[in-house]
């Protein structure tokens, strides 16, 4: 666990410097390795990933790639925890920028 928060916190770190996909997806590193141990911080990772398909989409379709990322995501989902993992997404979308309406 130390290795990933500091692999993270690199990611972090870096993001800091950069804009929009990049940033994002250097965020959603830095999220999926420095906050594995806590279970709150679990959806970070997977909204910052929505966050940096939609930067990276061309113009005028940035929504819509969000949801096929979004619903990418889901797919992948094993399905002992699938309803628990939408079920926290229903219930924090709004603090993670409304990026799990899809």
């Amino acid at each position: 666990m130390m290795q990933a928060r500091a692999a993270g916190g690199h990611a972090m770190g870096a993001a800091r410097e950069l804009r929009g996909a990049a940033r994002h997806a250097a965020y959603a590193a830095g999220q999926a390795g420095a906050v594995a141990h806590v279970a709150a911080h679990e959806l970070g990772a997977a909204a910052y990933a929505i966050k940096a398909v939609r930067a990276a989409a061309p113009e005028g379709l940035s929504e819509a790639a969000g949801r096929l990322e979004c619903q990418w995501q889901r797919d992948q989902l094993p399905e002992a925890i699938r309803e628990l993992v939408l079920d926290d997404q229903r219930l924090r979308n709004d603090i993670c920028w409304s990026v799990f309406d899809c």
